[in-house]
């Protein structure tokens, strides 16, 4: 930096174009003032306001990506929520078509269920944007698979579809021909009604096959004497992994509840599980903790359930050994000779939770095929071996209408509640039929391919909608009620096309499954249920139409805030210019004069 040398005669004329200089400067701020409506071109011309305004920008920038972000997030929930209200509504309508169907509807009934289900996999594969919604962190694939190979499967790459697994499981349900219960020949007078087996395979088949006994009533009892004998108790199962799992393995216990109900309890290997971790276990003592949740634990973990089979990827060789149970039996005795119209009634249970009662009546002219009369004629022996029969006949009517329907729902069930993770693939029954394969299968459609790996669907996707809100939008396609309304709909659609006249086996059967269906299909009213999801979306959809509102109320204050740091009002600017301008012209008019001064022009 250098200094001008000071030239005293000079300053006057040095000192007026200076101002002249800063008076056309000024003038060239307001013009640009006034044409942009802004204070100046750079925070640095903002003085004291720099603060202000970068402050305020910055937070404008913020709304402008939150409500982007609520904007792409609002197009994702309705949609979503859109999805989760049609298959409520296909759900529905089924169970409307279910009650209201006969002998002349119910042939429509399997067509109407699969185009249900083409519908409702149509809605699930939706994409916003090219991403997949209901796959939850993965959205780069439909994550549903088509109707036709969840029904039929792939027989190219060689997998079963929901058709080869309902078939499998009535085959094993129904075992010789009367659901793996059967009466024996009386004993003298004394007929004796007893679940299948009591060594380790028949175990392992009571666990999951066939009828439960569980009880048998006399309306005489003199006549006819009705007892539960001992037995019926369940078997020890002990569990052996032929190598130590790996972080991330999963592995699938079921379980009969109390209630006759089976279930699934999952467990994912983690090195970081806590001893008491509900859902995890560590990999150096999966096979230890297993069997002590299983075995002495299992009381105090499960409220009186018991063990029915466990399976995991085949790498682990898991196996499950059944010991010490033994069979529920019960015991007709027959005393007298019962009179006309005495019954006697055998309850047997499913593995659905659901009862069946088969009531004999004594009858002078019972036919001898007949599954609801039985021969009082003759002596006690005579009469028990006619009870015998009937009993049979009954258990044979019963495995191939109702329980026939139960197996056809839960072979549903356990299918759509497969999973793509090594060791949650859809359990299948084993050849000799006396349980379910331990090794998951490899053979079997995964009809949901998307992420199952979070435990909270809605957190798979997230939106950013605020400064301190993080709101979860994410939903999956084989969310629990989903999956019930989706095998209320496959069960029928890939099982629900026989029909026969009423009181024929076929119509039976037919009720027995609609009524399993709609059971299924109930989930889509249930508390809890679709419109639980469906109610988690709209909650979502009112944040975020809440959220961009107070947005839009921070906008406007903070553009306001700017209003007089960043921006200048037009009226003010002209004013100031107009003003300037008188001032230059002035300033330009004495210098002119000053210009022309000399001696001769002053004393003129």
């Amino acid at each position: 930096m250098s200094i001008a040398p000071f030239n005293a005669s000079t300053y006057l004329s040095d000192r007026n174009t200076a101002n002249l200089v800063g008076l056309k400067s000024r003038l060239d701020t307001l013009t640009n003032q006034l044409a942009s409506g802004k204070t100046a071109t750079t925070y640095g011309g903002l003085g004291a306001g720099r603060t202000t305004s970068l402050s305020a920008h910055a937070a404008l920038s913020a709304l402008d990506g939150y409500d982007a972000a609520i904007n792409g997030a609002t197009t994702r929930v309705a949609l979503a929520n859109a999805s989760v209200t049609q298959i409520n509504t296909l759900g529905d309508s089924l169970q409307r078509s279910l009650n209201a169907s006969n002998t002349s509807t119910q042939a429509n009934t399997a067509k109407i269920a699969s185009n249900s289900l083409d519908a409702a996999i149509d809605a699930l594969n939706v994409d916003a944007a090219g991403q997949y919604i209901f796959g939850g962190r993965a959205t780069d694939s439909p994550p549903v698979a088509p109707a036709d190979t969840i029904l039929n499967g792939d027989p190219a790459a060689g997998l079963a579809g929901l058709k080869v697994l309902i078939a499998e499981q009535k085959a094993a349900d129904l075992g010789s021909g009367q659901g793996r219960v059967a009466a024996a020949p009386p004993v003298g007078s004394t007929v004796t009604v007893s679940e299948e087996g009591a060594d380790a395979a028949g175990m392992e088949t009571r666990a999951n096959f066939g009828f439960r006994l569980v009880s048998a009533t006399s309306s005489n009892p003199t006549a006819i004497k009705a007892s539960a004998t001992a037995g019926g108790t369940p078997a020890d199962v002990s569990v052996t992994l032929a190598e130590v799992p790996k972080e991330g393995d999963r592995i699938r216990v079921t379980l009969n509840q109390p209630d006759g109900t089976q279930t699934f309890k999952d467990y994912t290997i983690k090195a970081s599980a806590a001893d008491n971790d509900p859902d995890a276990l560590r990999p150096d003592v999966a096979e230890a903790e297993l069997n002590k949740r299983f075995g002495t634990d299992l009381e105090k973990n499960f409220g009186g359930a018991t063990v029915a089979g466990i399976q995991g990827p085949e790498r682990l060789g898991i196996t499950a050994t059944f010991a010490n149970g033994t069979p529920a039996s019960l015991t007709l005795a027959v005393g007298a000779t019962p009179a006309a119209g005495d019954t006697v009634t055998v309850t047997v249970g499913m593995r659905d939770g659901t009862t069946q009662t088969l009531t004999l009546t004594a009858k002078a002219n019972a036919d001898a095929a007949s599954a609801t009369e039985f021969s009082m004629v003759g002596d006690a022996p005579t009469i028990a071996k006619n009870l015998s029969n009937a009993v049979n006949n009954a258990l044979k009517g019963a495995a191939t209408t109702t329980l026939a329907a139960s197996s056809a729902s839960r072979a549903s069930q356990d299918f759509f509640a497969g999973s793509q993770s090594a060791g949650l693939a859809p359990r299948r029954v084993n050849e000799s039929q006396t349980g379910y394969v331990e090794a998951a299968s490899t053979g079997t459609v995964i009809w949901y391919t998307g992420d199952d790996t979070a435990s909270d669907p809605r957190a798979t996707a997230t939106a950013q909608v605020s400064a301190n809100r993080v709101l979860n939008i994410g939903v999956q396609a084989n969310e629990a009620p989903i999956r019930a309304v989706l095998a209320g709909l496959a069960v029928m659609a890939a099982d629900g096309g026989t029909t026969g006249t009423a009181g024929t086996v076929d119509a039976l059967r037919f009720r027995a499954l609609a009524e399993r269906s709609q059971t299924l299909l109930a989930s889509d009213t249930a508390q809890g249920g679709v419109p639980g999801i469906a109610s988690d979306l709209g909650l979502a959809a009112s944040t975020l139409a809440n959220t961009k509102s107070e947005n839009r109320t921070n906008r406007v204050a903070l553009e306001n805030s700017l209003d007089g740091v960043d921006n200048i009002p037009a009226e003010t600017v002209t004013a100031q210019l107009l003003q300037l301008q008188t001032q230059l012209q002035a300033s330009y008019q004495v210098t002119s004069m000053l210009s022309k001064l000399n001696l001769v022009n002053y004393l003129s």
